[in-house]
């Protein structure tokens, strides 16, 4: 009933899943990259900040306090300007590399690299306002909105807990020096900060996983789907017919070149044929110049005949040579004795002596 009805009940094929990726089809959370760069921000602070927070306060007393200006020119202020960039720069841009680092590790981690110059063009469907005021009032921007709500409850819920929980140490501020409220409060902001980011990562792993199997269930497919595609890389089937008959046609091109130079066709004696040639004068050892079976086998004998050729039944030679041997290439060793014997028989008929296989 699924397949009549056209039900996606099929796994993605392979070539299903490349052609999602290269449209751009992949299964990401946005979520779960901004979570990892909130986390690995407050955690850069906790590490570095004090570094920013000594060069702030230096600043401050180096500009409040020391030798009044005495000129405010430009060349006074461009110096005074670069000195505050350039410090500035020394502890913040690592701090920044870090977290684009960071940023570029999350997107690779969860997508791989993935290169989709088309996506810059600019799309006309995309200034429609109709599809605009669609996709503002669709399901998918409802459900994100709840979403978000939810995020936001969370957020309030772990800050409000963090508080009450530090609630004796916050009341206890009053009786604090201005340097212990100082430091009292970047350590406790940045603590409750952590643990949010640490509630909204678990809400983006959980986002991430539903985002994958949303994925996997648009990327499958039918059964008539399935049977589309196999055709479309197969190719038209009046193409394949024609190419499986230009294949015969060399098939027995070959055949009738190789056939006629052999001397002799060991048979199965009607599945199999392998035709042997050995030339004492260039060849080490008999070679296979033909082999086939069935109707090929049935041309090789036909030629053989035709062109007079001897044709000996010996049954496990032939199945031996068929399995193990590939056209154009020498007898193995171990068969010498079994191929001398054939080669002696059919040299026998003509009238000639044969050399030891092997041997010049």
């Amino acid at each position: 009933m699924a397949e009549q009805t056209g039900d996606k009940t099929q796994d993605p094929t392979p070539h299903r899943r490349q052609q999602a990726r290269e449209q751009g089809q992949v299964a990401k959370s946005q979520d779960l990259g901004s979570a990892l760069l909130l986390l690995a921000g407050l955690l850069l602070l906790l590490i570095l900040g004090r570094r920013i927070v000594d060069f702030f306060g230096d600043y401050a007393r180096r500009q409040l306090g020391g030798e009044a200006w005495l000129s405010a020119d430009v060349p006074f202020a461009v110096h005074q300007w670069t000195g505050a960039v350039l410090g500035l720069g020394k502890v913040v841009l690592p701090i920044f590399g870090i977290l684009m680092l960071a940023g570029i590790v999350v997107n690779l981690m969860q997508i791989g690299f993935l290169f989709l110059p088309e996506k810059l063009l600019p799309d006309i469907t995309r200034v429609d306002p109709l599809k605009g005021f669609g996709r503002i009032f669709s399901l998918a921007n409802f459900v994100h909105l709840l979403f978000g709500i939810f995020k936001l409850s969370l957020i309030a819920a772990v800050a409000y807990l963090c508080l009450w929980k530090q609630k004796e140490a916050i009341l206890g501020l009053t009786g604090l020096s201005v340097p212990e409220i100082a430091a009292f409060l970047p350590e406790s902001l940045l603590g409750i900060a952590i643990k949010i980011a640490c509630a909204l990562l678990i809400l983006a792993l959980l986002d991430y996983g539903f985002q994958r199997w949303k994925h996997e269930q648009d990327l499958r497919m039918t059964t008539q789907e399935i049977r589309e595609e196999m055709k479309n890389l197969e190719g038209n089937p009046q193409v394949i017919s024609r190419r499986k008959q230009v294949q015969r046609q060399l098939a027995l091109q070959r055949l009738s070149s190789a056939v006629p130079k052999a001397d002799v066709v060991i048979t199965n004696p009607t599945e199999l044929a392998v035709a042997i040639q050995y030339d004492p004068a260039e060849m080490a050892a008999p070679i296979v110049v033909a082999k086939g079976a069935g109707e090929v086998a049935k041309r090789i004998r036909k030629m053989a005949l035709e062109h007079n050729v001897p044709i000996v039944e010996k049954k496990p030679l032939a199945q031996a040579l068929y399995r193990d041997v590939d056209i154009g290439k020498p007898i193995p060793a171990e068969k010498y004795a079994a191929i001398a014997e054939v080669l002696a028989y059919v040299y026998q008929l003509k009238g000639k002596t044969i050399p030891t296989p092997g041997k010049r």
